[in-house]
Formats: C-alpha cells, sequence, structure tokens
C-alpha cells in the first residue's frame, strides 16, 4: 500500500471512528497523527486501517481501533492527561496514541521482543514524552505514580488493587474485566471514599499474565 492510500485509508478511519460515536476531538486527532500500517506486520499493512483486530504474534493482537478509540475516550473523560500508565504495550500503537493525549505515558509490556520493537517505533515517530519498560504490568509502575490514568490492554480476572493504589484521586482506569467470553470494560474512578465502578460494553481480549514472556 502506497504512503498515499495510507493517508485516505487514515482519513477513512477517522471517519469511521466518529459514525461509531467517538466525540473527543482529541483522541480522533490522535489518530489523525499517528499512523497505525506503522505498528503492524508488513503482511497485513492493507488491512491497517479497516477497524479489525490484527496478529502482532506471540499470541498477541493489536485491538480494533473503534474499541482504541472508545477507551481512550473513557478514560480521558474529557480531561487532560498529565501522567498515564498503560499495561500492555503490545506494538506501541496505543502508546503513540496516548503520547498524543498525555503529557507523560509509562507503558509495561511483558514481552521483551514485542517492546523492544515497541520502543524502536517511538523513537522514529520522535514520541520522547513515552517510555517502554520490560515488565509485568500487573505490578503497574510505582516509581512514577500516582496516574491520571491507567489503561490496560489485556483482561485480568479482576483488577489488581496495587494498580487502583497507583491511581491519583480522581483518576480513571479502564479495563476489560473477566473470564474468556464473559469480560466486560469496566470504568473505574478513584473518589475520596473508594473505587467507583461502572460496567460498560462486553470486550473480548487477551488474558492479562504475570510474569515476564
Amino acid at each position: 500500500m502506497s504512503g498515499l492510500l495510507h493517508e485516505r485509508g487514515q482519513s477513512r478511519l477517522v471517519e469511521t471512528l466518529g459514525d461509531l460515536g467517538i466525540n473527543d476531538v482529541f483522541v480522533l486527532d490522535a489518530f489523525r497523527r499517528v499512523p497505525r500500517h506503522f505498528f503492524v506486520d508488513p503482511a497485513v499493512a492493507d488491512s491497517a486501517y479497516a477497524d479489525v483486530t490484527l496478529p502482532l504474534g506471540f499470541q498477541q493482537t493489536l485491538s480494533q481501533p473503534s474499541v482504541v478509540a472508545r477507551m481512550l475516550e473513557l478514560v480521558r473523560g474529557s480531561h487532560d492527561l498529565g501522567r498515564v500508565l498503560e499495561i500492555g504495550a503490545g506494538s506501541g500503537f496505543q502508546t503513540a496514541l496516548l503520547a498524543h493525549l498525555a503529557l507523560q505515558v509509562f507503558a509495561i509490556e511483558r514481552i521483551a521482543s514485542l517492546a523492544t520493537q515497541a520502543r524502536k517505533r517511538l523513537d522514529r515517530l520522535g514520541l520522547e514524552n513515552a517510555l517502554i519498560h520490560h515488565g509485568d504490568g500487573l505490578l503497574g509502575w510505582p516509581e512514577f505514580a500516582p496516574f491520571d490514568a491507567i489503561i490496560m490492554a489485556a483482561c485480568p480476572e479482576t483488577v489488581p488493587q496495587v494498580l487502583f493504589d497507583q491511581l491519583a484521586e480522581g483518576g480513571r482506569l479502564i479495563a476489560p474485566v473477566g473470564l474468556g467470553k464473559n469480560q466486560r470494560l469496566i470504568l473505574f474512578v478513584r473518589r475520596e471514599n473508594g473505587i467507583e465502578e461502572t460496567a460498560l460494553d462486553a470486550a473480548f481480549f487477551v488474558p492479562a499474565l504475570a510474569g515476564l514472556g
């Protein structure tokens, strides 16, 4: 696919996201600025701007753009973001989007090869406000807490308490939660008197695993 076709595909994708109800102009602008084909295997690059899930290898996937956009819109909540923690950086696509939405992005990827590739892609795009760490995302990144937002790109059975502990007051955490076909996207907001929880759409993500890959 040529550069011009990629640009047209990117424009169509942004239009599709708008048609699907994504209203946050900052999220839509991030999709205009980040080339999704840059984050996929060349063998599937022709599908980079379709609203589909794509394989990354290592039994991991790149979520469909409409799901990513929905999660970003919800976790932003129409507020400017300072520090954001991303769990499951994968190819780095969502990390790059977050780099246009937050002052600082701290992304964790448990699979070493994916973390290395994602770092290289972000470097080539000049996104200096995003760090990618090879580590266990279920432990968070306490050195840089508290975070205004935490976004999980893999599904735990339950969200570990350690992640809520790293969320700033008023901060938002969005994650797919559950087992198998019973996953649901849930938005958590840390309030002064505890965690407020809102169940949203049905979801289907790869499981969030502890340890390193």
